[in-house]
This record gives structure tokens, C-alpha cells and sequence, in this order.
């Protein structure tokens, strides 16, 4: 299984970063020869999309690592690290093109700009077509591996397909008379990317500070537990259940109340079987730590059910 997964995290880096150094090279040219400012700053964001794949795949292959003396939690974090550094330069590239076009607004320079050619148009569509057919194979492919990093790389790819329709419009746009609207199409692609980044930065932070599953999460897994029990012919009752987001994995904790003058060999028994069925039933989930209360017992902490 592990072998499959750093076999598809290697396709996804190599389809990401050679497609991207493809593209980023191609709508060079065009956005040169073409005469596009807003070609020109689509290839800069395609460009930063290389290094983007880069981090994802170093995350997620450092993600997959096990535990270790020094982690003896694992290693799952990394991958929100890589989130966040995809963020940053996500970020960090929106801004920049944004800035740029809009101090060409401000000084008029674009006025300068000769016509964009069908070039431009032309490397605007291939550009629109392969990103946008990257954006479903990683984000394919990345659901299949549970990876976050992934899931931003491919939100990348998408933001970068939104871009190339925007300098779509502005190349049109200025082919028509109306140079200004070309600086204004890399004004909106900055604010698409600026969101994006933004959105996965919060996502990342998110599995980084031990949050809880939603309670739809929680609620499901409550009901499960309790069949299960009652499948085995167990009667329990739920005192307390808490779970937290540790990089793409989760981890559970919950207290169980059970009969109290039931023998230590029997509870225990309990616990395990009911631990085994929420870690096959749940991929996701880690680890489960299970504590077994007598029945009546009033739990004193804020958690109780």
C-alpha cells in the first residue's frame, strides 16, 4: 500500500512539474511575441506552480515517513507544513502580478503596449485546456491518497486554468480597442489566486492546531460505536468522545461506561474490539484511545456528552 502511494505521488509530482515548465515556457513566448501583459503573468504563475509541486511531493513523501523516537506520532504534519509554503507562494505570486498591472494602470504604460496577436489567444486556450485537465488528475489522485498538499497543488492548477480565462478576456479585450482591460484581466487572476492561497493557508493551520472533526463526523462515528458494541452484545454507554485532526489523519479519544463489577479481562476485551472496528471502519483515523468508566459514573471536565 505504501509503495502504491509513493508510486502516485511520483506521477503527480512529474505530470505537475514537467506540465507546468511546459506551459510556463510556451505562454512565455506567446505573451512576448504575442504582445500579452496578462500572458506574461499567467506564465509567472505557472511558472511558481513547478515549485509548488516540488514542496507538495517533499511533504507528502516526508508525510509518509513513520513514527521514530523523536516523532513517535509520525510524521503527517509535514504535509500541512508543505500546505502552508504552497500558501505563501501562491500568495506571494497573486500579489505580485497584481501589483505590476496595476502600476501599469496607474502610469499609463499599457497605453505603449502594441495589440496583442492571435498568439496570445491561441496559447490563452491550450493554456485553459491543460491546466484544467491537470486540475482533475491531481485532484483525482489526490483524493485517493488523503493528501492535503495535493489537493492545494491542484487547486493550483485550477486557479492557473481561471487565470488563462481572464487574460482570455483581456487579450480580447485589447484586440478590440481596449489595451487597459488586458492590465485589468491580471488584476482579477491575482485576486482568484490571492483567495485560493488564502483558503488553503486556513485549511492547513487547521490540521496544525489539533482541531475537532465537525460534528456530523463525530456524530457518525458516536452511533457506530454504539451499534458495534450492541452487535457484540455489549451494553455500554458513551461518557465522553473528543477527536482532533493531526495532519490528514485523526485521532480519537473516548470514555466508555460499562458495568462496574464486570471482571478487568472483560472490559478490557470491550475496548479492544470496539477500538479494532472504528480503525478498520475509519482509514482515516490513527489511533483510538479508549478508557472505561463504571456505569454511573459523571464525568466532572466540560467534555461530557
Amino acid at each position: 500500500m505504501e509503495q502504491q502511494k509513493a508510486r502516485i505521488t511520483a506521477r503527480l509530482a512529474a505530470v505537475g512539474i514537467f506540465g507546468n515548465i511546459f506551459l510556463a515556457i510556451f505562454k512565455t513566448f506567446a505573451g512576448i511575441f504575442g504582445h500579452s501583459a496578462a500572458m506574461i503573468s499567467d506564465a509567472v504563475h505557472t511558472l511558481s506552480d513547478v515549485f509548488a509541486t516540488l514542496i507538495a511531493f517533499i511533504g507528502v513523501m516526508l508525510s509518509q515517513k513513520g513514527a521514530d523516537r523523536e516523532h513517535p506520532y509520525g510524521h503527517e504534519r509535514l504535509e500541512c507544513v508543505a500546505s502552508i509554503l504552497l500558501a505563501i507562494i501562491l500568495f506571494a505570486t497573486g500579489a505580485g502580478i497584481g501589483f505590476g498591472c496595476l502600476k501599469n494602470i496607474i502610469s499609463g504604460s499599457y497605453k505603449l503596449s502594441a495589440e496583442p496577436s492571435l498568439v496570445a489567444i491561441i496559447a490563452a486556450v491550450v493554456s485553459i485546456l491543460v491546466k484544467e485537465g491537470m486540475f482533475w488528475i491531481t485532484m483525482i489522485y489526490a483524493k485517493k491518497l488523503k493528501s492535503g498538499a495535493f489537493v492545494a497543488d491542484a487547486w493550483h492548477h485550477r486557479s492557473d486554468a481561471l487565470s488563462s480565462i481572464g487574460a482570455l478576456i483581456g487579450i480580447i479585450a485589447a484586440r478590440h480597442g481596449y489595451p487597459v482591460l488586458d492590465q485589468f484581466a491580471g488584476i482579477v487572476i491575482c485576486i482568484v489566486i490571492l483567495f485560493v492561497a488564502i483558503g488553503i493557508f486556513r485549511d492547513a493551520v487547521t490540521k496544525m492546531l489539533d482541531a475537532s472533526c465537525d460534528e456530523e463526523f463525530e456524530n457518525k462515528l458516536k452511533d457506530f460505536i454504539l451499534k458495534k458494541a450492541a452487535e457484540n452484545g455489549d451494553e455500554i454507554g458513551m461518557d465522553l468522545l473528543r477527536t482532533r485532526k493531526f495532519g490528514e489523519k485523526i485521532y480519537v479519544e473516548m470514555e466508555i461506561s460499562a458495568d462496574g463489577d464486570m471482571p478487568l479481562r472483560q472490559s478490557h476485551a470491550i475496548a479492544e474490539k470496539l477500538h479494532d472496528a472504528v480503525e478498520e471502519e475509519y482509514p482515516d483515523v490513527k489511533h483510538v484511545m479508549i478508557h472505561v468508566n463504571p456505569a454511573g459514573y459523571t464525568h466532572q471536565g466540560q467534555d461530557k456528552l
